[in-house]
């Protein structure tokens, strides 16, 4: 009894700690969201920073949407996972989600580093010509991308459960012992191909801008000037820097999720868990307040909200 206490009070907190973080993030890209389509409607067009963004806030709200759907299911009523498919759809469609926050986001730091680091390469430089026409491939090529995974591990989901029936209703998907087979660990290849390519870009992002930023330091001191560009390098180092240090965090706990997928629930699930449901409310905050219209809204909507 004190052992089925235990892993009773174990999956409430889980859901408990989940519920509150998905919340707050739904809200911050919600916001996001609201803001970006009212920009939209007012002006008849968007910037292809905004596309990005608007991107963004719709690939993360649902992410989490469906990733607290899934959590909240098998921990609470872990038996319905196994009606009408439903587990295939929603590792598929949470699958989809993320790999588009994901791609989406190193489509972000790409574009930072594009628009406002300053090389003299040919190539960059026809790079930024062509950025804005180039925004909307990107991000038709990211959502493609996460279709194409997002459709593997349907798949995936498929053949593990027509092959596997050891595992119980207790279990969800990646806590059931999945036999390693080779497709299994192609597929597994496949998804760390995806977080890991994503991840070099950010890398790319960074460390170029940090070089362009420290280059661009050195002209100003050299000429005793100042200009609006140094504050537009500072700003997107700041939200690039920012977004690596949680991206490498990000990406070990997806790591970790493949390391812990066939063992039981421990403190390492939890804490994985609970960050990886963090990251698309913390990160979508740091973006609002790295950019100055969305700062300004978000700071107004808080002031009324004190006031009243």
């Amino acid at each position: 009894p004190s052992q089925q206490f235990n892993v009773t009070s174990y999956r409430a907190t889980t859901v408990a700690i989940i519920t509150v973080e998905v919340f707050a993030g739904m809200w911050i890209n919600a916001f996001l969201v609201c803001v970006l389509c009212i920009a939209w409607v007012k002006k008849k067009t968007l910037n292809s920073n905004e596309k990005i963004l608007l991107l963004l806030g719709c690939s993360r709200f649902w992410y989490l949407c469906f990733t607290w759907i899934s959590h909240f299911l098998s921990k609470i009523y872990p038996k319905y996972l196994y009606l009408h498919h439903i587990l295939q759809l929603l590792a598929t469609i949470q699958t989809f989600f993320n790999y588009s926050n994901l791609w989406v986001s190193a489509c972000l730091c790409g574009f930072y580093l594009i628009k406002i680091a300053n090389f003299r390469n040919s190539f960059f430089i026809y790079l930024k010509v062509k950025i804005d026409r180039m925004v909307p491939w990107l991000l038709l090529g990211s959502e493609i991308l996460a279709l194409a995974i997002s459709i593997v591990i349907y798949d995936l989901t498929e053949t593990v459960q027509n092959s596997n029936h050891t595992f119980t209703c207790q279990e969800n998907f990646w806590e059931a012992r999945i036999p390693m087979d080779k497709y299994f660990f192609s597929s597994i290849f496949l998804a760390g191909f995806g977080y890991a390519a994503s991840f070099m870009v950010v890398i790319f992002a960074a460390v170029f801008l940090l070089f362009s930023l420290w280059r661009h330091k050195r002209t100003m001191q050299t000429n005793s000037m100042k200009d609006l560009s140094m504050d537009a390098h500072i700003r997107a180092m700041k939200s690039v820097l920012s977004f690596l240090v949680m991206y490498s965090i990000n990406f070990l706990c997806l790591v970790l999720t493949i390391t812990y997928a066939m063992k039981e629930e421990n403190t390492m699930t939890l804490v994985i868990s609970i960050y990886l449901c963090a990251f698309p409310g913390v990160h979508s905050l740091i973006v609002i307040f790295s950019n100055p219209k969305l700062e300004k809204a978000l700071l107004k909507i808080l002031s009324c909200v004190k006031c009243e």
